[in-house]
């Protein structure tokens, strides 16, 4: 039968013909048949299969071995052993000269007819040594593709232990050899599958074994880091990157730069040939792992070579732009090469007579990928122009390429150079050697603990944060004999243009400590917000004007002029007035006195005190989502300071606050709302400020800062011990206090009383009481009766005409928390965010209505944490868990700022023009040399320090299996944060012994 099969295989009858008499043959084949026949059958079609010089012979003979593999599978055992399979591995197939490629073809063909046969093992078995031998031949992508087809479908023949670690290692360095000889498309998609196969097939050994990943990267770093090779390894290596797990990141990296065994040239070489990876299509994870080892070498302070390799590639990983198959992680890298290169325009310079042709080349594509990154680029050239400003002429054509595309604010170009700056990243030493900690991801500077110094710290961040307070202090004069102002000044500079991670405010402890402070003792922060404003206040009133600008501005006039430059910065931006009211329960006298506040502290009502809705004429209220219908009768919200202020009766209805106001403007022709001030006629569902919903309201049984406000608004009957000593009856009576605001502060300080002295223990103790916080706040001030008309009619805040009330609001700023039980210990830090005037909360001065951006939107403003040395993102929502999550860290100290009102016109007004006019503030000479010189002292000590590392790196406990601590080398963050120097620090007490 073999005779009458090769005859019609090589006779030359058309295909058709052949294959109907091959079909009688097979057919044949199905029945018995002795075993010498078998034999020469299986002889004849493993010929046509492996030296058929036609695809139509090399298909007869599969289609015959499938035959006699399945219906004859003792005889096709026999024929297919072990030596058979060692011989044609070893010595080939065929003439010399002209063995055959298609062996690893036909085992893989073979094979899966004696996996259950009793010599399967032994098959296995020299399989397992015979693909290592192969790999380490150094085989062609095309033979190195069929080995991993192979070992895909029969993982019983992958090496196993040591081999296996030996195999992966071998077949990177395959890999890294691969060339794709022809430039035609075919040819490249057929290389690219081969290589995904390879690499496919390392993904599956390292899912089953992780064990052998870490090996396998060594390898991949050797061939990358060679100075020796004569050939550049393949891109193709990147295909291998993709596929190592990204949890594995961190801890590579970090070892990986903290190997002392690795030169400086290896790692240039390393790293240049990594972006060079960026041009290899269709992988994933590639930018990640890139962007990893820039950041990893910036922790370490390896400049000199962050520097070389960014001037050397960044226009290479820039022309990739140009293909949209490796667009998004080309653009990926270049944003980190060029947000991190700050310290010189060098690197963006390189660019700059390529950008017209690419925006030009991606508008004419015109497809969804050309369009974002367009606008990428965009607002990566305008971050380029605000780093490296002073330049029109080279800037000149770019800034035409790209005017019709969008341009980033201020705020998100800061917050972008901030967060990508190479003195911004992780460094894991810092625990050991705080020299090297590094800046944070936000772009803002921590504090150093001096010693328990925490309380300073969150109340100077806080300040800080406060940008309208932040830009007078900068923008004080010289010689304005402030010495206290002049300090926190130079503190205030420092905190914003600083390339330093931290910094210490000793020399400003030292000048504003209080003198009844115990050193080095925990002390109450609200104390010293207290002692530190009376001090810069009182040191202004006898020194010079800090804040001469306001008497320039032809807004004022010159009795508002008078009125405010008057006023001291602390009066200007924290003081607000108060009226304390008596009645006599006897003769009803009232009796009146105004002061001045520039903090409010609000007591915890009892606890069987209800103060919801048992409030002051105009109730303290938050923003939500609900609608509050007006009450039927205005009048219930006028007269008497004293009416509707008693706490209710179990059964009572609440007094219905006011409406939530709605920020906007009345269409014309509809009828204004006696009680809602401006009179809007927009729908306040529309208000984004309302989409806080829940956020904003405190739960139904909570207290909430409303809450407490109101309580200390409402009305306190002194009798008994407490009786008032009337005048007018000259003898003590019962009498009625009340206090109402006069005059809100632009910042409102907000201090709850948390700490009560017990007398059994002589202790003060803490109330732990969860409080919710609202984002946006409306607080009752009272106007005088001239004045009520002319509040209406401004509209910028709410009134009832005849009230003398009217509604002021106020956005959140600022909340110092402190954790701990008790005020003698504990630990304070804060949660910020810049809080800064948007259109809808004023009436533009064209009186036209604007509309808001999106990005102005209040909840969209960036919070961050405060932590001593540690600056991180952070949330509102954040703000508002934190109790919830950790009972014992409670919100202390609240700062909120006014928005434009009647009120705070003509600062807002004066605030905003002085932006206008002159930007950010400009430092004097002196101050802007000693930050640019200890700029530059910072990156030379950091760059000396990284030369000599080797001195403190020796002496670090080493792991001596370095490959179990990548699980549980996490940071830990689980510490309480206490007040030690090293508070805020974090991370983790080992370090992992050298990977490469």
């Amino acid at each position: 039968m073999d005779k009458i099969l090769e005859a019609v295989v090589m006779s030359s009858y058309p295909n058709n013909v052949k294959q109907g008499l091959v079909r009688r043959v097979i057919e044949a084949a199905k029945q018995p048949m002795d075993s010498e026949q078998c034999w020469s059958m299986l002889e004849l079609s493993t010929k046509l299969y492996l030296t058929g010089d036609t695809k139509y012979k090399r298909e007869i003979g599969k289609e015959v071995l499938e035959v006699y593999g399945h219906y004859h599978p003792e005889e096709f055992e026999e024929f297919f052993n072990v030596r058979f399979l060692l011989s044609l591995l070893q010595e080939g197939y065929g003439p010399l000269g002209k063995r055959s490629h298609y062996v690893l073809d036909y085992i893989q063909l073979g094979l899966q007819f004696v996996l259950e046969s009793p010599s399967a093992n032994s098959i296995f078995s020299l399989l397992r040594i015979e693909v290592l031998r192969k790999v380490c031949e150094r085989p062609s992508p095309k033979q190195c593709a069929k080995i991993s087809k192979l070992l895909t479908q029969h993982p019983q023949c992958v090496p196993t232990g040591k081999h296996q670690v030996l195999f992966c290692q071998q077949l990177i360095r395959c890999i890294g050899q691969f060339q794709c000889v022809s430039e035609g498309e075919e040819d490249i998609m057929e290389f690219l599958e081969q290589v995904n196969k390879v690499s496919g097939l390392l993904q599956r050994i390292w899912r089953a074994q992780t064990s052998a990943i870490l090996p396998s990267l060594k390898e991949l770093f050797t061939i990358i880091s060679s100075t020796e090779e004569q050939e550049v390894p393949s891109n193709a290596l990147a295909s291998v990157v993709q596929f190592v797990p990204l949890e594995l990141m961190d801890g590579v990296i970090r070892n990986l730069t903290n190997d002392d065994s690795i030169t400086d040239v290896q790692m240039m070489t390393a790293i240049g040939r990594m972006i060079d990876w960026v041009s290899w299509p269709l992988g994933k994870n590639i930018d990640k792992w890139i962007i990893a080892l820039l950041k990893g070498l910036a922790a370490v302070k390896k400049f000199s070579i962050l520097i070389e390799v960014t001037l050397s590639k960044i226009e290479k990983v820039f022309s990739k732009l140009l293909y949209p198959i490796v667009r998004e992680g080309a653009l990926s890298v270049l944003q980190y090469m060029l947000l991190s290169f700050q310290h010189s325009h060098e690197a963006f310079h390189l660019l700059l007579p390529h950008i017209p042709r690419l925006v030009a080349s991606l508008k004419k594509e015109d497809s969804n990928s050309a369009t974002g990154s367009l606008e990428q680029l965009a607002e990566l050239i305008h971050c380029m122009f605000f780093r490296f400003s002073g330049f029109p002429d080279l800037y000149e054509p770019v800034l035409e390429a790209v005017k019709a595309l969008p341009i980033p604010n201020e705020d998100r170009i800061k917050h972008l150079l901030g967060q990508n700056a190479w003195t911004s990243q992780k460094n894991e030493l810092a625990c050991f050697y705080p020299r090297l900690a590094s800046k944070s991801e936000t772009g803002k500077i921590g504090l150093i603990n001096l010693g328990n110094t925490c309380y300073m710290n969150s109340i100077i961040q806080s300040l800080f944060m406060a940008s309208d307070f932040r830009h007078s202090v900068l923008n004080l004069t010289e010689g304005n004999s402030q010495p206290l102002m002049t300090k926190l000044q130079w503190l205030f500079a420092f905190l914003e243009h600083s390339q330093r991670p931290a910094i210490s405010p000793e020399s400003f402890l030292s000048a504003s400590w209080p003198p009844w402070f115990t050193p080095g003792a925990q002390q109450d922060c609200s104390e010293y917000l207290k002692y530190l404003l009376d001090r810069l206040h009182e040191e202004e009133k006898t020194g010079k004007r800090i804040y001469q600008k306001l008497k320039e501005s032809s807004l004022m006039s010159q009795a508002v002029e008078h009125h405010y430059l008057n006023k001291t910065l602390i009066e200007k931006m924290f003081g607000g007035k108060m009226m304390t009211k008596i009645r006599c329960l006897k003769c009803l006298n009232v009796s009146s006195r105004e002061e001045a506040f520039t903090d409010l502290s609000l007591a915890f009502p009892p606890p069987d005190r209800h103060t919801r809705g048992s409030t002051s004429v105009l109730p303290v209220e938050e923003i939500g989502p609900q609608f509050i219908e007006p009450p039927e009768n205005p009048s219930q919200l006028t007269g008497s300071p004293w009416i509707q202020r008693k706490a209710p009766m179990a059964g009572d209805p609440a007094v219905p606050p006011m409406p939530v106001e709605t920020l906007g403007f009345q269409e014309p022709g509809e009828a204004a709302d006696p009680l809602s001030g401006n009179a809007v006629g927009v729908d306040a569902a529309k208000d984004p400020l309302l989409a806080f919903g829940e956020e904003a309201c405190a739960p139904k049984d909570s207290r909430s800062v409303p809450d407490l406000i109101n309580y200390f608004l409402s009305p306190e009957r002194l009798t008994a011990e407490n009786k008032y000593h009337c005048e007018k009856c000259a003898s003590l009576q019962d009498a009625e206090k009340v206090a109402e605001l006069t005059e809100g502060p632009h910042y409102l300080i907000l201090t709850l009383l948390r700490f009560s002295f017990n007398p059994r223990t002589m202790k003060r103790k803490k109330i732990l009481d969860n409080v919710s916080i609202p984002v946006v706040l409306k607080l009752p001030v009272l106007v005088a009766p001239e004045k009520t008309e002319e509040v209406c009619r401004r509209g910028n805040d709410r009134a009832a005409p005849g009230s003398g009330f009217m509604s002021v609001v106020y956005d959140l700023c600022s909340v110092v928390v402190h954790s701990g039980i008790s005020s003698e210990s504990g630990h304070y830090y804060c949660y910020s965010r810049e809080c800064t005037d948007t259109v809808p909360h004023g009436q533009p001065q064209d009186g036209a209505p604007k509309p808001a951006s999106d990005k102005q939107l209040d909840f969209e403003i960036q919070w961050y944490l405060f932590n001593d040395t540690r600056v991180s993102f952070s949330s509102f929502e954040s703000v508002s868990n934190v109790t919830s999550f950790f009972p014992k860290d409670t919100a202390y100290v609240l700062f909120y700022r006014q928005r434009p009102g009647r009120q705070s016109c003509p600062l807002h007004e004066a605030l905003a023009e002085a932006g206008r006019l002159h930007g950010e503030p400009s430092l004097h000479k002196d101050l802007m040399e000693a930050i640019s010189k200890d700029n530059i002292l910072y990156l030379q000590e950091q760059e000396k320090e990284a030369r000599n590392r080797a001195a403190y790196i020796s002496a670090l406990p080493k792991s001596p299996l370095w490959w179990r601590d990548f699980d549980r080398d996490k940071d830990d963050d689980s510490s309480s944060g206490g007040c030690s120097p090293a508070a805020g620090g974090g991370g983790s007490g080992s370090f992992h012994g050298l990977v490469f």
